[in-house]
């Protein structure tokens, strides 16, 4: 398939049986949020006393016996005028012990998805970091040590000598409360290969506050956090007692729930990232001691105006877990499709979420039109389950590579002739050519869709092109700033690129001279001179390097400010992106650590 796309679309193309279905669920995500339409709705919460302190809030959740539905503001008023003088009554108090166990050790693609929600890794820069762990780490004079066992498995077995190692170990640390009866046994998934362990570290001994000295950052982190996992997983379950309080009022029915930790258990070493339970870590919420049948005082009802959200867009972490729980591609394959689809275009990450570029929604329209069955995510699982039957001699090579092409043959000889061929589209507008009066007409290349002049080769006029609110089609207009260019003496506009946005004379193609986009901020390497300009790497990140590379070689990610840190004094400070916080101004210096609001 890989061919077609080069003589239909561009050289350089790839399809790929779990690269392009990846593609496909990031482009149909993207259409769900195209196509989602926001409602609005209200919840009430309402803050009560009883008997015992202290206060605590209860949220309204059904009326008469049918789930809560506050669509506008005006029927949450009307609720609240209802609620005011009706008595709030205690129906039901339920109290009960939870357990809450620790995880397994992790298998290739849980250390991704934790990697990428803790340290924002790359699946790429975890397996990289874990392959170092794993080849081993010179440690003072043992020599180089294997820290880590193989990285690239999906089995949750664990050899017996190391949960005797492991389980000796959390009797001496931490005492027999935290020491289960026998060791924890995990059965790993049916379709796993067993043929490697877990991630586990090689050897409890090397404990990572021991080792840090001789650990990188990067690798710090990592095995601190197979090292916990691990040791967590062989560790009693955290207790809380749970509460759980409905309140009637009339016809109206509210919910509250709470819990209280009673043994820490395997949390004081290990708990999972919020991302992936829901839950904040560690959080309590303490209730009064009440009983069913007790009257509350209503202290206040407040209203909060809501509106539906639509599906977040994949990062990392959730496109990993994706493919895994819908059976595609192996542990050792999802850090190369990850860098693929980025390497190919077909998506690039921004603020952490994969987002389809245009070149990627025109290969999976034009591969799912044309190869539909195959680039299906029911067959590219059961091709899974293929491979694993070949692998155990219940199905032959021979009829599972003879039953697909039965069908697949004739489809790439049909894709062949009948796939649209983007490279010699052209689609006319009404824009006139600024440079000879000839139309403008839509083409495709390397960054996607462009306007270019009708008379070509004679005119080689091109123009990025732009979209109204009335998805009306026009040209871009180029930024024009003061600077002005050394060749021809014509200022120099703001233009975008395959490598991001840059400086090209507002003379092109007359004078073609271009210069990176220049933030106006010194580099801060002593003696440098140079500035630091906006740059974007392969995979379209943007970051920011010094004017003067390769001569110099700072660069950062964040983008810089011109603002002077109040704290240490440096020249400049950066806008950070913290989740739940969103830009922060902090400062670039880590002997600092300034952080606006801090």
């Amino acid at each position: 398939m890989s061919p077609i796309l080069w003589d239909k679309v561009r050289r350089g193309l790839s399809a790929g049986r779990v690269q392009t279905v990846a593609v496909r669920i990031i482009c149909e995500r993207e259409e769900e949020i195209r196509n989602f339409t926001e409602e609005e709705f209200w919840n009430i919460t309402a803050l009560l006393k009883g008997h015992n302190p202290p206060s605590f809030e209860a949220r309204l959740v059904k009326i008469n016996s049918k789930k809560a539905k506050i669509e506008n503001g005006g029927q949450a008023e009307e609720l609240i005028e209802n609620l005011k003088d009706t008595p709030f009554i205690v129906s039901k108090v339920e109290k009960k012990e939870v357990k809450r166990f620790a995880p397994p050790a992790f298998t290739t693609s849980k250390l991704q998805q934790e990697a990428s929600r803790r340290f924002r890794f790359s699946a790429n820069k975890t397996m990289r970091t874990a392959q170092k762990l794993y080849e081993g780490i010179v440690i003072g004079d043992e020599g180089s040590v294997g820290l880590i066992t193989y990285m690239r498995t999906d089995s949750f077995r664990i050899a017996s000598e190391a949960l005797d190692e492991a389980r000796e170990y959390i009797l001496k640390q931490y005492g027999r409360d935290f020491l289960p009866e026998k060791a924890r046994v995990f059965k790993s998934p049916k379709k796993s290969q067993d043929a490697h362990e877990a991630i586990r570290p090689a050897s409890i001994a090397y404990k990572p506050e021991d080792i840090k000295s001789y650990l990188g950052n990067d690798e710090y982190r990592l095995y601190q956090l197979i090292w916990n996992r691990f040791v967590a997983s062989q560790m009693n379950p955290a207790l809380f007692d749970q509460t759980t309080i409905d309140i009637t009022a009339g016809s109206y029915l509210f919910n509250t729930k709470g819990a209280i930790m009673k043994s820490p258990g395997h949390t004081i070493l290990y708990t999972e990232s919020k991302e992936e339970n829901g839950e904040e870590n560690g959080a309590e919420k303490v209730l009064p001691e009440i009983s069913e049948g007790e009257g509350l005082k209503l202290l206040s009802l407040t209203p909060e105006q809501n509106f539906t959200q639509p599906p977040p867009r994949f990062s990392e972490a959730t496109l990993v877990r994706e493919l895994e729980e819908k059976g595609l591609g192996r542990p050792s394959t999802y850090a190369a499709i990850l860098s693929t689809i980025q390497n190919r275009e077909y998506a690039k990450l921004e603020k952490g979420r994969f987002h389809p570029t245009e070149m990627g929604e025109l290969v999976n329209e034009l591969l799912v039109k044309n190869f539909s069955h195959v680039f299906d995510v029911k067959f590219t699982a059961s091709m899974e389950d293929k491979l694993d039957l070949i692998e155990e001699g219940k199905l032959t090579r021979d009829k599972t590579l003879r039953d697909f092409y039965t069908t697949f043959a004739p489809d790439l000889e049909a894709a062949k002739e009948q796939m649209r061929n983007v490279k010699r589209e052209e689609t006319p507008t009404e824009i006139t050519c600024d440079k000879c009066g000839s139309p403008m007409v839509i083409k495709w290349g390397r960054n996607g869709k462009f306007l270019a002049c009708s008379n070509y080769p004679e005119c080689k006029n091109t123009a990025n092109i732009a979209t109204d609110s009335n998805g009306e089609i026009g040209t871009a207009s180029e930024e024009v700033t003061d600077i002005i260019c050394d060749l021809c003496g014509k200022n120099m506009a703001i233009k975008e690129g395959r490598f991001g946005r840059f400086l090209g004379c507002s003379g092109y193609p007359d004078c073609k001279n271009t210069k990176p986009l220049d933030t106006g901020i010194k580099c801060p390497e002593a003696g440098c001179g140079g500035s630091l300009c906006e740059r974007r790497t392969r995979k379209g990140k943007i970051f920011y390097g010094c004017s003067r590379y390769p001569d110099c070689s700072y660069a950062l990610w964040d983008k810089p400010l011109p603002e002077e840190c109040p704290q240490c004094g440096h020249p400049f400070l950066v806008e950070k992106y913290y989740r739940g916080k969103g830009a922060v101004k902090a400062c670039p210096n880590k002997e600092c650590g300034y952080r606006e609001g801090r």
